[in-house]
């Protein structure tokens, strides 16, 4: 057995709240069309000096002092996100040089879209386990709003700002992540254009493609970590699932015949931020004690790519 538990978690959100009836403002729709599709109530979104920096440092900052270890004890940061203030340099090493981790840190961003966070712990077990220092800094953060088209009311209700953090620790002795991580390329049903493009870098989502898609990767991935770790869904504590669409979630539970109240989410309230989405949930679930010591949490993420990715998550 080796492999990595939960130290510390944090998080960070701008301070904007916009609501449905803020939307109703800017697009054609309403409180009941948004909440009967999407279950989202309202979102945050940058504004002022707020940015994907800002955000990933509070979070990361949030979680390093909570976890009580020094950043000269991180050996891996890892940031997961598809809307970064630069190319480059990489979040990841911006956050070096801002927490002031050691220069041999191994530091660099992931795009996995939504799946990216569980993508990211995964990554860092695999790496911690050969590096010096067997701490990791795993963020999750993104900042849609700048990637949103506000005149598509198919999308623009859906996505929300914010970032969260998770401080990680590897040991031989740790129970495995057991991660199931996995690709079905498509480059229609979610895509974000890239700069060697004319058309705007805004989202474009098929989103009947991209629903048929979620319920059935998310249940099934969630299937295939309890067998790799060895024990039944009923075992688990918590399941802390991407908060893309509280429709696609209901389906999930329903599907996977598991406690509905297991797997309690924020979506009413954050909307749906990406890879920020389950570090977010995953802090709001520690800090209020839903999540304890020795408790095993299942993350699922899924989304562009398409990807998915799952693991078993022990809170130390």
């Amino acid at each position: 057995m080796n492999g990595i538990k939960l130290i510390a978690t944090g998080s960070a959100l701008p301070e904007r709240v916009v609501t449905n009836a803020d939307m109703a403002k800017i697009v054609d729709t309403n409180d009941e069309w948004i909440v009967s599709r999407t279950g989202i109530s309202s979102r945050r979104h940058c504004s002022g000096d707020e940015c994907h920096t800002s955000l990933c440092l509070a979070a990361a900052r949030q979680a390093l002092e909570r976890s009580g270890i020094r950043p000269e004890q991180i050996g891996v940061c890892l940031v997961a996100t598809l809307s970064q203030d630069f190319l480059t340099p990489a979040t990841a090493c911006v956050l070096q040089m801002e927490l002031g981790l050691p220069e041999d840190t191994v530091c660099f961003d992931l795009n996995a879209a939504c799946s990216g966070f569980v993508y990211g712990l995964h990554t860092a077990e695999c790496l911690l386990a050969a590096a010096p220092r067997k701490y990791g800094l795993v963020i999750g953060c993104e900042v849609l709003s700048r990637l949103t088209d506000f005149t598509d009311r198919s999308t623009c209700v859906l996505f929300g700002d914010g970032a969260g953090a998770a401080v990680v620790e590897w040991n031989e002795a740790y129970p495995s992540l057991h991660g199931v991580l996995g690709c079905r390329g498509n480059r229609e049903a979610l895509l974000v254009p890239g700069v060697n493009t004319k058309d705007h870098s805004y989202i474009h989502m098929d989103g009947q493609t991209v629903f048929r898609f979620a319920v059935e990767a998310l249940p099934r991935c969630a299937k295939e970590v309890a067998g790799k770790a060895g024990i039944s869904l009923d075992q688990v504590d918590r399941f802390v699932f991407h908060q893309a669409n509280q429709r696609i979630i209901d389906f999930a539970v329903k599907k996977l015949k598991v406690d509905p109240a297991k797997c309690t989410g924020n979506i009413s309230r954050t909307g749906n931020t990406s890879a920020a989405s389950v570090p977010i949930l995953l802090d709001e679930l520690v800090s209020s004690g839903a999540l304890t010591s020795g408790q095993k949490a299942l993350c699922v993420g899924f989304g562009g790519g398409l990807t998915w990715a799952g693991g078993l998550l022990e809170l130390a």
